[in-house]
């Protein structure tokens, strides 16, 4: 499941790179963004690094 978060996470910023250098979509790309960047802090919120 993490896996699928990360990979996730990629193709969202990778899409939203892809927007902003040829400047297309305006804002669906900051939502894209968001998105990413809501996976990511969900992704740090539960991961279970350091419990035994």
């Amino acid at each position: 499941m993490v896996a699928l978060l990360w990979l996730i996470l990629l193709v969202v910023l990778v899409v939203w790179l892809f927007g902003l250098i040829l400047d297309i979509a305006g804002g669906f790309i900051h939502i894209l963004l968001i998105v990413a960047l809501a996976i990511l802090i969900w992704n740090l919120l539960t991961s279970r690094r350091g419990s035994p």
